[in-house]
């Protein structure tokens, strides 16, 4: 039983910096890959960053240089550290988990949180 908790969203300007969090329970096998997502109005899911087990991360390109995604084992918590915000980022971000190594494509997730809104203004 996998459960994922997203907190962090806020209604910020652009420029600023914002950090999600995802307090994730589980077992280790259905938690070996984790990514954040974000939905915008009349828009598809668009993966923004993943990670795995081994430490591998892949960002997408409009968040390169901007966005962080890092994991604590300890707390059981994934991270988005997003800086230089800009009023584009806007949107309701899921964070996911797989049980293999996978890709930014939503489809290839199990497990997803119920969303955290981040509104950017300019």
């Amino acid at each position: 039983h996998v459960q994922l908790v997203e907190s962090g969203g806020d209604s910020v300007q652009a420029g600023g910096p914002l950090r999600l969090s995802c307090k994730y329970s589980g077992p280790s096998y259905s938690l070996r890959s984790m990514g954040w997502f974000r939905k915008a109005p009349l828009k598809v899911h668009d993966g923004i960053a993943t990670i795995t087990d081994d430490g591998t991360t892949n960002n997408a390109d409009s968040v390169k240089g901007r966005f962080t995604i890092s994991r604590d084992y300890a707390r059981n918590t994934l991270y988005l550290q997003m800086n230089n915000l800009k009023p584009e980022d806007t949107a309701v971000y899921h964070c996911a988990a797989a049980g293999g190594s996978v890709s930014e494509n939503p489809a290839l997730y199990d497990h997803w949180g119920q969303g955290t809104q981040v509104t950017v203004s300019s």
